[in-house]
């Protein structure tokens, strides 16, 4: 049985990681005192539900999570820091700290390190979210203790919802693209610019002209959708973002 240990602190735990091609210790100190931190802990890196959900959507969120007072936000996986490093350059998680739990000590301080032998993983981390001020845990988002991978409450937005309700949280952004496009670096520029955060795919590496065609109805690119919205091209997009229906969160 899992168990709820709000009120309680942190383990002391002391993780290895490595960070320009150099050894380096975190202590639990270092990446909690005095700081307001939500830590999300998922069963591994390249799994599935981590990462197209679960991770996705927190690095989204980051900037309200951090207009709410967060700090840090913690990715946590019973991983070797090797493994978490390439994890999170391929998914371009620059908001999030990736926590390597390579032994599980962490997770077993926690309550939290279950057997998964059934699929090969061995020991790992059950899935689960937490706020934790100043290494004092205040609020726990355990996944309910049923047969596979639950996903449901340990989500960046009920993780959100519990710090600020009435946060506004960033629309989701995507552009299609293809190299050499001069409209699609316009778009692009037009969004940086603007401070707004996009997914781009681009033609040719993460999509084909047929999946542009299917989702858009067109082949000329780039082809921008806000919240599965279509907008349409670069000169489409201008207009949009003067309309002041686009503003970073």
């Amino acid at each position: 049985m899992l168990k709820n240990i709000e009120g309680q602190n942190v383990p002391t735990v002391t993780f290895k990681v490595r960070e320009d091609d150099s050894w380096k210790e975190l202590t639990t100190d270092d990446l909690f005192a005095g700081q307001k931190v939500v830590l999300f802990a998922l069963p591994g890196a390249f799994t599935p539900t981590c990462s197209s959900s679960h991770l996705p959507r927190y690095n989204e969120l980051a900037p309200a999570f951090k207009q709410a007072g967060v700090d840090r936000i913690i990715c946590l996986s019973v991983n070797d820091t090797f493994v978490m490093n390439e994890w999170k350059r391929s998914q371009n998680a620059k908001n999030i700290t990736f926590l390597p739990d390579g032994c599980g000590d962490f997770s077993e301080g926690m309550g939290m390190l279950v057997d998964k032998g059934n699929l090969g993983f061995g020991k790992r981390s059950w899935r689960y979210s937490m706020l934790v001020n100043d290494g004092k845990i205040e609020k726990m988002f355990i996944e309910p203790e049923v047969e596979g991978d639950p996903f449901d409450v340990s989500d960046a937005d009920t993780m959100l919802d519990y710090i600020a309700p009435e946060a506004k949280k960033p629309q989701s952004i995507t552009i299609f693209s293809k190299l050499g496009c001069s409209h699609c670096a316009k778009a692009k520029t037009a969004l940086d610019d603007a401070g707004l955060d996009y997914e781009e795919i681009v033609l040719g590496t993460d999509a084909t002209a047929r999946s542009l065609r299917a989702v858009s109805g067109a082949l000329t690119t780039p082809q921008i959708f806000v919240d599965g919205v279509k907008i349409g091209g670069a000169d489409d997009l201008e207009t949009y973002l003067a309309s002041g229906q686009l503003a970073a969160a």
